[in-house]
């Protein structure tokens, strides 16, 4: 059996407090099956998690700072406070992951599929979503001051109170999306879907592109 291994082995089947004992920054784990795994506080920092399986992985809490998480497979996995500031989430599947409170900021997440994505009070501050879909995703609360939204699918979406102060959202279509005391302050809706939308107690200062029709609800 190789080091990396016995490596995966470990990782698999010790408990919580001895995942954290260990030293993972820099760790090669590309392709590793680590699906189910419980990796609650663990440093990956700068770890290779490249072609990784860690569907329903419990990552609650880990350190994932610019660790290489590209064509990994996080569906249904837990990152509720996790830190993957500079994390490389290139063709991530991250369909119905949870990413409550986890901190994203700068990541480049353009055309990923976070469809039912958990983002609640996530920190998504210059994030690159361009092109991506969040249908039906949870952002209430979320940080998305200055992210790239452009051309993004977020139909059906829950962004009550979330802050996109500044935000690209040239093209995006929010069709029935809930944007409820959002702050929409100095952001960019040219070309947006907003048929249906609900727009109560936003803060629509300063926005542009945005047409005052019939089918958007700002009662």
């Amino acid at each position: 059996m190789t080091d990396k291994e016995k490596l995966i082995q470990t990782l698999k089947t010790r408990g919580t407090h001895e995942i954290e004992k260990l030293v993972l920054s820099n760790s090669d784990l590309s392709h590793a099956d680590l699906s189910g795994a419980n990796l609650s506080g663990a440093n990956l920092r700068i770890a290779n998690l490249s072609g990784a399986n860690l569907t329903r992985a419990n990552l609650s809490e880990a350190n994932l700072i610019r660790a290489n998480l590209s064509d990994a497979d996080l569906f249904q996995a837990e990152l509720y406070n996790a830190n993957l500031s500079g994390a490389n989430l290139s063709g991530t599947r991250l369909h119905n992951v949870r990413l409550q409170n986890a901190n994203l900021s700068g990541v480049n997440l353009s055309g990923a599929n976070l469809s039912n994505a958990y983002l609640i009070y996530a920190n998504l501050s210059g994030t690159d979503l361009s092109g991506s879909t969040l249908v039906r995703a949870n952002l209430t609360g979320a940080n998305l001051s200055g992210a790239d939204l452009s051309k993004s699918d977020l139909s059906n979406t829950n962004l009550s109170g979330a802050n996109l102060s500044g935000a690209n959202l040239t093209g995006a279509n929010l069709f029935r999306a809930y944007l409820t005391f959002a702050n929409l302050s100095g952001c960019d809706l040219s070309l947006a879907i907003l048929g249906g939308v609900n727009l109560k107690g936003a803060n629509i200062t300063d926005v542009k592109g945005i047409e005052f029709r019939e089918d958007i609800n700002r009662i």
